[in-house]
């Protein structure tokens, strides 16, 4: 391998939750099946993020553009977080695991609103206590995030010049630090509008699971490749050594 090894494991993993339509697919099952086996994924992954301690999980569970997606699929995966807020909840609050939301809450209806909203309050810890920020990424999209911030910026009557560093709290993820890894599951080769200023210079990782099928080694095998990488930030690998 080329250059130093990253020795620490990332502080921020941030997942992409692709392929249950075509996991449910290859097996002949429901749409619904493939995003109930996700949920599952996912629980999974937050307790393997808790137990490698971990800083920060972000999982990509409902984009912007998912919206335009079938209304009987839309209201499935509606009902879906619904009861998964309900069973995965008290879990949280046992691992003293901090749930956030991002992204425009206000295309959803009022009551799951209200729902969210009261799942960060029964899961908020106090610093010492907390063991990891879950940040679930819904109705969200990078270009809204930005767009959204230049607003709030507008919106706060500074008359400042905006830098990098006084943009970067007004965008919804101000309270986190950049994603250190961004996985994408199901192979595909894009970043599907995800967290765009954020990601700017985070390790990107492609796997060809399909995400019902993304299980705990897959994840180590990730981490483990980006323990393996070189991070330059626009360096040289020569300068990196020194």
């Amino acid at each position: 391998m080329e250059g130093s090894q990253t020795e620490t494991l990332p502080k921020h993993v941030a997942i992409i939750m692709d392929g249950n339509n075509r996991w449910a697919s290859e097996k002949n099952l429901p749409g619904v099946a493939g995003h109930k086996k996700g949920v599952e994924r996912a629980r999974e992954s937050v307790e393997y993020a808790v137990q490698r301690g971990l800083s920060t999980l972000t999982l990509f569970a409902f984009s912007s553009e998912n919206w335009g997606r079938s209304s009987e699929e839309v209201n499935l995966l509606m009902q879906l977080l619904n009861s998964a807020l309900q069973e995965e909840v008290p879990n949280l609050i046992k691992n003293s695991v901090q749930l956030s939301f991002i992204g425009d809450l206000s295309q959803f209806d009022q009551k799951l609103i209200e729902q969210m909203k009261e799942s960060e309050k029964l899961t908020h810890c106090d610093t010492k206590r907390k063991k990891l920020d879950l940040v679930v990424a819904a109705s969200y999209g990078g270009r809204w995030d930005i767009v959204n911030a230049i607003n709030k910026h507008i919106d706060s009557g500074s008359n400042k010049e905006l830098t990098e560093e006084s943009f970067d709290e007004f965008l919804s993820t101000s309270k986190f630090t950049d994603p250190d890894l961004c996985i994408r599951t199901g192979n595909e080769l894009r970043i599907s509008n995800f967290l765009l200023w954020q990601s700017a210079y985070s390790e990107l990782l492609i796997s060809e699971t399909f995400w019902p099928d993304f299980r705990e080694s897959d994840l180590l095998n990730s981490i483990t490749d980006y323990q393996n990488r070189q991070r330059r930030f626009g360096q040289t690998a020569e300068q990196v050594k020194l």
